[in-house]
């Protein structure tokens, strides 16, 4: 017995350990374990929720009509995210630590180096960024933005992807999120409380701060500094999830950002009965979209010469925004746009996949497009 127990502690130890790894790092066999458990929540909970969408007058939704309308919303959305204050384009990065060593992307193809950048911001929150510079570049940046997964370690495939096209990519993780930090900060009336949750950023409103400036703020300061330093020919924004959501917004104040890609990233509030597309703090704060809905965020990141804006939702997503509801709104979008006559709305389904995630095939769809190859 003793010889079998001696025999066993080690292999259950490695199967432990060689579990968390799987898991941690998505190594073989995670994505047929994803699969599988995509399988079942899709069979379970995803499409018996397609018909919880309510009739709307999506016109009466489209606050847009004309470029004035365009200039307006794009101003107060400013006003309220930096509370009255103006667009920060002077504002430049705390820290930049040029070439530093991180051995979890040794293996990046068509890379010289890696740059940190450190943006600080109000009650001690901040923002750590990698700059992946390539050896080879075609002189355009995609910024690339993670969502509530955590790290951006988790896009490394497509940070890979663009790499090897050439493409300088800026990774961002979400506030209180990888890399970065969850500082404890004194609230009036209720103590000391350690922000880990976006839920949490709820407590730091008030009539002169609105936690969505730590969405937009460090991609703002980042992109003052590479403008001062870099001679890019082009801006380029993609989002997964929670990324999707902050690519959506932040293209509607920087006019800077000429593509912009969401994969399951938003919809709008109307269509957000289903449990698993409620989202997250960010994407229910009523003063913001009271300003401007996700139909007209749509169209602001739409508008623009040589402006573009793509959604891409996986039928099959567990996470969320599965199935075809954008259908609701995807015909007024593009109407409107034609109609300002500037930009450039698409949606595309994905079907390729049962995950929540970039798939090959949403990569391909980007790539094209930024070629304007479709």
């Amino acid at each position: 017995m003793k010889k079998i127990l001696i025999l066993l502690i080690p292999l259950l130890v490695s199967v432990f350990i060689y579990g968390l790894a799987v898991g941690v790092y998505e190594i073989f066999p995670y994505d047929l374990l994803d699969s599988l458990k995509s399988t079942i929540l899709n069979e379970k909970t995803v499409f018996p929720h397609q018909n919880m969408i309510y009739e709307n007058n999506i016109d009466s939704l489209l606050h847009i009509q004309n470029q004035d309308d365009i200039g307006k919303l794009k101003n107060n959305l400013i006003n309220f995210i930096w509370s009255g204050n103006d667009f920060p384009l002077s504002k430049l990065p705390d820290d930049i630590q040029m070439n530093i060593s991180n051995s979890a992307y040794d293996e990046l193809v068509n890379l010289e180096r890696i740059d940190q950048i450190t943006v600080e911001m109000d009650y001690g929150v901040n923002s750590i960024s990698y700059l992946f510079v390539p050896e080879s570049s075609n002189n355009k940046l995609i910024i690339y933005h993670q969502g509530h997964d955590g790290n951006f370690y988790k896009g490394k495939e497509t940070i890979q992807f663009f790499l090897e096209k050439n493409y300088t990519v800026l990774a961002f993780s979400m506030p209180l999120l990888g890399m970065n930090n969850q500082p404890i900060v004194e609230i009036s009336n209720i103590g000391n409380i350690k922000l880990t949750s976006h839920e949490h950023l709820r407590f730091l409103e008030s009539s002169n701060f609105s936690p969505i400036k730590f969405f937009m703020e460090p991609i703002t300061i980042s992109l003052n500094y590479l403008e001062k330093n870099y001679n890019f020919l082009s801006y380029y924004m993609v989002g997964i999830s929670g990324g999707g959501w902050t690519v959506t917004l932040y293209s509607t104040i920087d006019d800077r950002i000429s593509q912009t890609y969401s994969v399951a990233g938003s919809l709008p509030i109307y269509l957000r009965s289903i449990p698993e597309n409620r989202g997250d703090y960010e994407q229910w704060v009523p003063e913001l979209y009271q300003i401007a809905n996700y139909l007209d965020l749509y169209t602001l990141s739409s508008y623009g010469d040589d402006r573009k804006f793509v959604q891409i939702f996986n039928k099959y997503d567990p996470c969320c925004y599965a199935g075809d509801l954008y259908k609701s709104y995807e015909n007024e979008i593009k109407n409107l746009v034609l109609k300002l006559e500037k930009g450039y709305f698409e949606i595309y389904l994905d079907e390729t996949h049962k995950n929540h995630k970039i798939s090959n095939f949403a990569l391909e769809i980007m790539s094209k497009s930024m070629k304007n190859e479709i």
